[in-house]
C-alpha cells in the first residue's frame, strides 16, 4: 500500500487562488493523500471558497483560526493532525502538477532513512497563472542546467538560498523530532533547512514539480520593510547555525550570510538588529571596517528605506523580465 502523504495548506487572504491550489491536490495521480487546510483568520472570502471546495471533497480537514497566529504556529496545528509518513507544506497561492506527490514518494521510498527532504525544480507563475520562468534554468532536455546540491547540503544552506521551498516534501518523523516549525519565528524555511540539513540529507528530483506564484509583497521583499520581524528571526536562526556548525568552512559561510543580513538591516533601518548581527559575527571573525561602518550608518537612522523601495520595485520588474527571457531565479554552478 502506498504510504500516506499529509498536505498542510495554510491560507491567509488568498481567496483568488485557494480553490486552484486545493484542486491541484485533488488532481494528484497519487491516491493516498490527507489534505489539511488552515484558514489563518483571513479577512477576505477565503473561508467561503474553502468551504465550497470541501462541499466537493468532504474528507478535507478544515481548521479555522479566529486570530492570525502566524505561519509557523498554523502549520504546527496541521502537523498535529497529520497522519502521513511524508508532509508537504503548501502555500495557498501555489499549484502542484498532478504527478508531483507520486514522483516524490517514489523517490523517498527508495532512499535511506537519513534523507529528510526531497525537492525539485519549480516554475514561477504570475497572478493569472502565466509562466514567468524557472527556479533552475532548463536545458533542451527539460533538465536543470548546472549542478544542484544534493545529499549533504548543510554548507550550501548556510551559503545561500538555493531550494525553492514550496517544492519540498519532508519526512514527518524528522519534522516531529525537530519539534515542527519554531513558533517563535516569523518565517519557517531558513530555520527548518538549517536544523534538518545539519543531521540529514536532501535528495533532488530533476523535474519541475511545483508552480510558485509570484505576488507583490512577497516574503522576500518583506525583509526590507521598516519594522519587520524577519530580521530578528533570521538572527535567531544564525545563532542556531553558530551552535550547530562544526568546521571553519561552515563558520566562514555563516559569517558571509550574517554580513548579508547586516546589509538588509541597513536598508530596513534596523540599527538594533544590525548590532546584534555584528556581535554574532564577532564570535566568528573580525567584522572588518566595512561592516563596522555599515553598522555605524545604521545607528544614524538614515532614511534610506523609501529610496530602496523604488529600487526594489524596479529590481522586481527587471527580475521578472529576465526570467521571461530564460534567466533562472537561482544560478547554479556548472
Amino acid at each position: 500500500m502506498n504510504p500516506e502523504v499529509s498536505v498542510i495548506c495554510t491560507c491567509y487572504n488568498h481567496a483568488p487562488f485557494i480553490y486552484e491550489c486545493l484542486q491541484s491536490v485533488a488532481n494528484q495521480t497519487y491516491d493516498n493523500i490527507q489534505l489539511i487546510v488552515i484558514d489563518n483568520a483571513s479577512t477576505d472570502n477565503s473561508r467561503r471558497v474553502i468551504l465550497q471546495f470541501i462541499d466537493q471533497y468532504p474528507n478535507t480537514i478544515f481548521i479555522r483560526n479566529v486570530d492570525n497566529i502566524g505561519l509557523c504556529k498554523a502549520f504546527n496545528q496541521g502537523l498535529g493532525e497529520a497522519k502521513g509518513k511524508y508532509v508537504i507544506d503548501l502555500a495557498a497561492d501555489d499549484v502542484m502538477p498532478p504527478q508531483r506527490i507520486a514522483q516524490q514518494v517514489k523517490a523517498f521510498e527508495g532512499l535511506p532513512k537519513d534523507y529528510a527532504v526531497v525537492f525539485s525544480n519549480a516554475s514561477y507563475i504570475d497572478t493569472s497563472g502565466k509562466l514567468i520562468g524557472y527556479h533552475y534554468a532548463l536545458g533542451n532536455d527539460g533538465k536543470a542546467q548546472g549542478v544542484v546540491p544534493t545529499g549533504n547540503v548543510y554548507k550550501e544552506i548556510l551559503r545561500r538560498y538555493f531550494i525553492c521551498t514550496p517544492s519540498i516534501m519532508m519526512r514527518k518523523s524528522v519534522l516531529m523530532k525537530l519539534g515542527g516549525y519554531d513558533e517563535t519565528l516569523s518565517y519557517e524555511d531558513f530555520d527548518f533547512f538549517v536544523r534538518s540539513a545539519h543531521d540529514y540529507k536532501y535528495h533532488y528530483i530533476d523535474e519541475v514539480l511545483m508552480s510558485k506564484r509570484v505576488l507583490d509583497g512577497s516574503m522576500a521583499s518583506q525583509f526590507y520593510l521598516v519594522g519587520n520581524d524577519m530580521l530578528k528571526s533570521s538572527w535567531a536562526v544564525c545563532n542556531k547555525a553558530y551552535d550547530l556548525s562544526r568546521s571553519q568552512e561552515e563558520y566562514d559561510l555563516l559569517a558571509e550570510r550574517i554580513r548579508q543580513f547586516i546589509k538588509k538591516c541597513f536598508v530596513a533601518e534596523d540599527a538594533q538588529q544590525a548590532t546584534e548581527f555584528r556581535k554574532l559575527l564577532n564570535y566568528i571573525e573580525d567584522p572588518g571596517w566595512e561592516t563596522e561602518l555599515l553598522v555605524f550608518l545604521c545607528r544614524l537612522h538614515l532614511p534610506v528605506n523609501w529610496l530602496y523601495q523604488f529600487y526594489a520595485k524596479w529590481q522586481s520588474n527587471r527580475k521578472r523580465s529576465l526570467m521571461q527571457q530564460g534567466v533562472p531565479f537561482v544560478q547554479l554552478d556548472s
